[in-house]
């Protein structure tokens, strides 16, 4: 006699009260659980995704601009003599807390085979190349990056043709 089939259970995201609210909270994912979900297929190929604070972005495409910029701001750190002191990350995330940033460049401490089991924890200069993800960067990302210590973030706003230059992390801000 063929045994009944066994159901598959699926994993489930862990709450993290005891108890369901009263009201409608918001749940915040951990960086575990937003790989988990990546690893499960939830998230489509045309896409990329960020987890700020334990919430899940939506990158927007990259532009013409942005792209052109990134590669001549990568460009200057590759013409500059090498180093084993540090290295440069391009669109790479970093781990910082409950948080997976993925800044446009990063300059991070160590070589690049020193994160071959985890991404980052910190970095020596950020670079965000903003026009559309300007507030995100600037209200969502500076803070998180202030708050891991990372000395220096630049902002390079193409909205006003600007560079934006963060320095001195204190709490959340930069003075």
């Amino acid at each position: 006699m063929p045994k009944p089939a066994t159901r598959l259970r699926r994993p489930r995201l862990q709450a993290r009260a005891s108890s369901a609210p009263e009201t409608p909270t918001r749940y915040k994912f951990t960086p575990e659980q937003f790989h988990r979900m990546g690893e499960l297929g939830l998230f489509d190929d045309d896409n990329r995704y960020e987890l700020l604070e334990g919430d899940i972005y939506i990158m927007p495409q990259e532009g013409p601009e942005h792209a052109v910029s990134k590669e001549c701001t990568v460009s200057r750190f590759y013409e500059s003599p090498r180093s084993t002191a540090w290295h440069i990350r391009v669109e790479s995330p970093l781990r910082i807390g409950d948080s997976e940033p993925i800044p446009d460049v990063a300059i991070v401490p160590g070589r690049s085979t020193d994160y071959k089991q985890e991404h980052p924890t910190t970095a020596l200069l950020i670079i965000e190349i903003a026009k559309t993800t300007l507030e995100t960067d600037r209200e969502k990302k500076l803070p998180i990056y202030a708050k891991a210590g990372i000395p220096e973030c630049w902002i390079l706003n193409l909205q006003e043709r600007v560079l934006e230059v963060y320095r001195e992390p204190s709490g959340t801000r930069y003075k």
